[in-house]
């Protein structure tokens, strides 16, 4: 056991040297992103309308399922996972491999959840200083997520009437 890791009593090993890591990296994007925006005299919005929060959240599911499923972008999660089967609509599931830091990525990067969140706090960045843009790519995403919705619908479809 390595110094970043830690059994639960009855569990396996988590590494959390290796989250806090992650943690803190996510933490200094933020601060850096704060920092920078704010000596730039980047303006917040007053609000952010219901619609856009609901572009940003399809965004942030879409995106997320891009990057931990979608069989292209294996390349990323390859060092960190190894391929553990492949899903209906061409998904795969990759597992994450190693110990500590190596292990904490691999558990991010094979987590649509997880990297939701990641997402969430990029496009909000994004929102901050380029709204216009975020709104754009946030549209591309959520239409992606309703082309998706719109498959299954017609799989769904076929497989009713073949019954």
């Amino acid at each position: 056991m390595t110094t970043d890791t830690v059994r639960y009593e009855g569990e396996g090993e988590e590494p959390l040297g290796g989250y806090a890591l992650l943690a803190g990296t996510f933490t200094a994007g933020v601060a850096v992103f704060a920092a920078v925006a704010r000596r730039r005299g980047v303006r917040l919005p007053r609000t952010v309308p219901p619609w856009d929060v609901a572009l940003m959240g399809a965004a942030a599911y879409k995106g997320s399922r891009l990057l931990t499923r979608d069989k292209v972008t294996g390349f990323v999660r390859a060092p960190f996972t190894r391929r553990e089967s492949e899903d209906e609509a061409s998904e795969v599931t990759d597992t994450p491999r190693g110990h500590g830091v190596r292990r904490a990525v691999g558990e991010l990067v094979s987590c649509p959840f997880c990297t939701s969140a990641w997402l969430a706090g990029v496009l909000v960045c994004a929102y901050a200083s380029a709204p216009r843009a975020t709104r754009l790519v946030c549209g591309g995403l959520g239409a992606l997520t309703v082309a998706d919705w719109l498959q299954y619908a017609w799989t769904w479809t076929q497989q009713a009437t073949e019954e």
